[in-house]
């Protein structure tokens, strides 16, 4: 089992309760709820700036069943403004910027999401793939299609969250200087 290397960086607001282990750096901006989770199962995993990582949301990197026996499993890169609400649970390969996994969505280890999606409500996408810029899934049957903007970010809510979740919440430290 890995050792945890948590890299907070100023700026970031990472409550205590939430579950981080392995290799995992936070970028300044991102915000962590209590109860969501991290792991860093086959590698390390790098947040970038400005996510928002809601409640029972779950980030895995693990290693696809067919990569079992392979080295150089690759760093799972976050992009910025990604927001992950409640009870998502995200496994992809690589992720870009200004995407949303919506509430009980699943991404699975064998996609890789680009810049602007949206995964919708519920919506299991498990085949290997790499999702265009700007699409949408949704429905059922997880239809996609493109959008003509990519979603907006979160910024009013980014802004209460930071000056209520440290009234209810012990938060971790940052441990690294603010991102240049």
């Amino acid at each position: 089992m890995s050792r945890n290397n948590i890299k907070i960086f100023s700026g970031a607001l990472v409550c205590e309760g939430s579950k981080l282990r392995g290799d995992i750096t936070v970028g300044s901006g991102t915000i962590i709820h209590p109860s969501a989770t991290v792991i860093a199962e086959a590698g390390p995993i790098v947040i970038g700036e400005n996510c928002l990582i809601e409640e029972q949301a779950k980030i895995i990197h693990r290693v696809p069943f067919d990569q079992q026996n392979k080295e150089n499993i690759p760093i799972l890169m976050i992009g910025v403004h990604n927001v992950f609400e409640v009870d998502c649970t995200v496994e992809a390969s690589k992720i870009g910027n200004n995407n949303v996994f919506e509430p009980k969505c699943f991404v699975g280890s064998r996609v890789t999401v680009t810049n602007g999606c949206t995964i919708g409500a519920g919506c299991h996408i498990t085949e290997e793939q790499i999702l265009n810029e700007n699409i949408s899934i949704c429905g059922a049957k997880c239809q996609m299609r493109e959008g003509l903007d990519k979603p907006a970010p979160q910024n009013l809510q980014m802004e209460t969250l930071l000056k209520m979740l440290p009234n209810y919440h012990y938060i971790k430290k940052p441990n690294m200087k603010q991102q240049v």
